[in-house]
């Protein structure tokens, strides 16, 4: 395999940023957007939970078939389908119709990350797929960090607008995809006998009993703990500090930045350098000390830099769990970052709804609770995460192959 070219990286670059920013758009909107359709608090959360449920359950569909009829038409379906339901839900008028538009985004907007994250392996040495998977993931933060910006500058003309610029946006994206970007996945490497089901449980299950448990279990953690973030810091900052929007929109923002560089940048030469399974450890330690930061701030200056640290020591736990992921792989490319999509899903799922009960009963619980599961993942990561190029993860491997022998 040859590294990714440019062009081509810039395009799925671009394709990531689109999506993350659509759903980036939605976050300071949503409160007064479905209170305008007369919403309960109740509706809401559960308007924020089908877009993410969505994805957990059909993240996996969609890398398979990519396994099966190459990356390009998965990227272009992707891209198409998360412009339609941002269109749809700028034009909704009664609520069902925002369901329908959020959950259309959720199954077809799932096509986009773990296809990317297969190109990206399709074209990489195992050596550059941890910087690969870092610019991927750059790119998401991108699109989260600008979202929110975007979402209330383009607000003040309409609550529709913001949903409409982002539809055209996802239909640029699929022009590009379909006339520039290049297949990554030939025919005669398409594993045509492949069968596609709808909610693969048994998949899922399969993988959790399975050798690569372990990455599944800290691709789950590592969208828990942003989401457990993300989810309430707005409330947790009006409660505590009084800060309004404006306020924790620029901290959002400054971190998301910080986030997006340590991923871009910082990623792929400390992976070369020490492996996946330590930065992976060492983020999950570093992730937990964050969150306990966060609850000691006193003001707006140490508010933002304990932010800042928790934002930096969780950037890199997604790629890195993804080339791992990827190294590992052992039924498909698309179907591992699938799944390890799917199970960043389910704790987008799980995050904000165990926070946000979280605070209702302390304002701070939230993140105390977020940093004794992250401590619980690292020592989970000391006992049965293997670095292989230790002499234990090389006896881990040989006794793979002895196996597959």
């Amino acid at each position: 395999m040859q590294q990714t070219d440019r062009g081509n990286t810039l395009i799925l670059f671009f394709t990531l940023v689109v999506v993350m920013l659509g759903f980036g758009i939605i976050i300071p909107l949503m409160g007064t957007y479905v209170d305008s359709f007369g919403a309960s608090g109740r509706q809401m959360g559960l308007l924020t939970a089908s877009f993410a449920a969505m994805q957990f359950i059909f993240a996996p569909m969609w890398g398979s078939l990519s396994d099966r009829y190459g990356r390009k038409k998965i990227l272009v379906i992707g891209a198409l389908g998360f412009g339609l339901s941002q269109l749809l839900f700028g034009l909704a008028t009664e609520l069902w119709m925002l369901f329908a538009a959020r959950s259309l985004a959720g199954i077809l907007s799932s096509a986009t990350a773990p296809t990317a994250m297969a190109y990206i392996s399709d074209s990489t040495t195992k050596e550059n797929r941890g910087g690969g998977m870092g610019i991927m993931g750059a790119a998401m933060g991108v699109g989260m960090t600008l979202g929110p910006g975007v979402g209330g500058l383009l607000a003040r003309k309409s609550l529709s607008t913001p949903f409409f610029v982002a539809a055209g946006l996802a239909a640029v994206a699929a022009i590009l995809i379909a006339t520039v970007l290049p297949e990554s996945l030939p025919p005669e490497r398409r594993d045509r006998t492949r069968t596609v089901r709808g909610p693969q449980l048994r998949e899922m299950w399969h993988a959790l009993t399975g050798p690569n448990a372990i990455l599944f279990v800290m691709a789950f953690l590592l969208s828990f703990a942003l989401t457990n973030y993300e989810g309430v810091f707005s409330l947790y900052a009006l409660e505590r500090f009084g800060y309004g929007p404006q306020r924790v929109a620029t901290i959002m923002m400054m971190t998301g930045v910080g986030g997006a560089v340590m991923q871009g940048l910082i990623t792929g030469p400390v992976t070369r350098r020490w492996g996946e399974a330590t930065v992976i450890r060492v983020s999950l330690l570093a992730t937990a000390i964050g969150f306990v930061a966060m609850t000691l701030a006193t003001d707006y200056w140490t508010v933002a830099a304990t932010t800042l640290f928790f934002i930096l020591s969780n950037s890199m736990l997604r790629p890195a769990v993804a080339s791992l992921t990827s190294q590992r792989a052992e039924d498909g490319q698309g179907v591992a970052m699938g799944l390890n999509n799917s199970f960043m899903s389910l704790g987008r799922v799980v995050g904000p709804i165990l926070a946000g009960s979280l605070l209702d009963v302390w304002v701070t619980l939230p993140f105390l609770s977020g940093a004794v599961i992250m401590t619980a993942g690292f020592v989970v990561s000391l006992l049965w995460l293997t670095d292989d190029r230790t002499p234990r993860g090389l006896l881990r491997r040989a006794r793979e192959g002895s196996a597959a022998d």
